[in-house]
C-alpha cells in the first residue's frame, strides 16, 4: 500500500506541473507574455501582482477575462492593455484561472 501511494504522489505531480506548465504556454503562445512575465513587472504587471491583487474577490475571473479580451487603461498605471480578440473565450478563461491561481 505505502509504495502504491507514493506512485499516486509522483503521478498527481506530475499531471499538476504539466498542467501549469501548458497554461504558460498558452500564455506564450496567445501573446501574453509580450508584455507580461510570472514573477515581475514587464510591460504589463506580472502575473502574481494581477493574483495577488484580485485574490479573495469573487468575481475576478469574471473581470478579468473581459479585460483581456476588450482591452483596458489605468488599472495598472497609463500604459494600455490592447484587446485580445484574437484568444477565444475558451483560452482566455483558461489564462485567467491560470492566473489567478498563481502564489
Amino acid at each position: 500500500m505505502k509504495a502504491v501511494w507514493k506512485g499516486v504522489v509522483v503521478v498527481s505531480t506530475f499531471l499538476f506541473v504539466g498542467t501549469a506548465q501548458a497554461d504558460a504556454g498558452l500564455a506564450s503562445s496567445s501573446g501574453c507574455m509580450n508584455c507580461h512575465m510570472v514573477d515581475a513587472k514587464m510591460v504589463g504587471p506580472g502575473f502574481k501582482q494581477v493574483a495577488a491583487k484580485y485574490k479573495g474577490d469573487a468575481g475576478a475571473a469574471a473581470s478579468l477575462a473581459g479585460k483581456v479580451k476588450n482591452g483596458t487603461k489605468g488599472t495598472w498605471g497609463p500604459i494600455p492593455m490592447p484587446p485580445n480578440a484574437n484568444v477565444s473565450d475558451d483560452n482566455i478563461k483558461k489564462l485567467v484561472a491560470w492566473i489567478l491561481s498563481l502564489k
